[in-house]
């Protein structure tokens, strides 16, 4: 954790992402002229500095670029790309973690590599095997948060169980819940539903000393019976596409209905840019901690490819968030806590 009064420092992945490196730029210039932060973008200096150039960034702002001559590109296996490009700007974000230099990283570039480059340079929290990614479903929610959303598709009965600390842990630090509630997410309310590794969990979570409610199924998870819903990577990822999808599509159907009447379909703009906008679903919980890299030892901070600037800042604001929670010092105290007495 930063040292008080210290500005936190967040390294941005500039080559990261699909609108790389022009939005991921502009993003990291709207979040560092807030003032409360120090921003380092990675990536080639020449590519970097002709960005800035274009935002006009004054001598002042406290951002800056630290060289990193190769990208690894969506489609590339992860593993691969981390061991044979050293030099690529995720893994010189990264490595700025590693050595003090910086207290958290920031990417929209590939997911699996990000992970893997946060893995081989900063290492696992004890007691973990993979890391998690968490998503908040603010917006439509009550400050439900849902583990895991694509970090593991293939998950053993004790890994719900470390989804459900990292998340209560989040819960607390990011959204001043004191006793949160976790949810088992199943096909079913009953104990005995769902897979043979849904039953297993549900037996951990419930000896766990967690304040847990049971199972909750998918219309339970708005509804907030359960602050954090724990999942598999393949549901969770599918569930969090699909919710952050509803925005949009629940306007275009609104506009459609409405087509014969202009005026009405005016107000309906109005409405949902100005005092409902849901079409913003897809970054509502960007800086409440969204898209942590839970597990790592570090403030890891994974974001969408298509992310534009604003989403970037947001992102950045998360990454923030999280160093000054310091989430990754208390995520270690509640493990050691659940391994003490043998429960992970």
């Amino acid at each position: 954790m930063p040292e008080v009064n210290k500005r936190v420092r967040i390294a941005v992945d500039g080559m990261g992402g699909d609108y790389a490196p022009g939005e991921i730029v502009r993003g990291a210039v709207y979040a560092a002229q807030k003032g409360d932060m120090e921003v380092i973008l990675t990536g080639p200096l020449s590519i970097l500095e002709g960005e800035l150039a274009k935002c006009g960034v004054s001598d002042n702002l406290p951002i800056r670029c630290v060289e990193a001559s190769e990208v690894i590109k969506e489609g590339e296996s992860p593993a691969l790309a981390i061991r044979h490009k050293r030099n690529s700007s995720i893994v010189i974000a990264t490595k700025l973690v590693k050595t003090g230099e910086a207290d958290a990283v920031v990417s929209a570039g590939s997911t699996g590599a990000t992970a893997v480059s946060a893995i081989v340079y900063l290492g696992m929290i004890e007691g973990l095997e993979r890391p998690a990614i968490a998503a908040p479903f603010k917006g439509l929610g009550s400050n439900v948060i849902v583990m895991d959303v694509g970090g593991n598709v293939d998950c053993k009965p004790y890994q719900f169980l470390s989804f459900a600390i990292a998340g209560s842990i989040y819960a607390r630090k990011l959204f001043d819940i004191a006793n949160p509630t976790v949810g088992l997410l199943s096909t079913g309310a009953e104990e005995g539903k769902g897979s043979e590794t849904i039953r297993e969990a549900y037996l951990l979570l419930k000896n766990s000393g967690l304040n847990f409610v049971g199972n909750v199924e998918g219309s339970d998870i708005l509804s907030g019976r359960a602050n954090v819903v724990v999942c598999d990577g393949l549901v969770g990822n599918v569930l969090i596409k699909f919710y952050q999808s509803l925005g949009n599509y629940a306007v275009d159907f609104i506009k459609r209905k409405l087509r014969k009447y202009p005026l009405a379909g005016r107000i309906v703009n109005l409405v949902f840019d100005r005092l409902f906008p849901v079409a913003k679903l897809a970054y509502e919980g960007e800086e409440a901690g969204g898209g942590i890299l839970w597990g790592v030892d570090g403030v890891v901070r994974i974001t969408h490819g298509d992310c534009r600037a604003p989403h970037i800042a947001y992102a950045i604001a998360s990454a923030k968030n999280s160093v000054e929670a310091d989430v990754v010092g208390y995520l270690k105290s509640e493990l050691a806590k659940v391994r003490a007495e043998n429960k992970l």
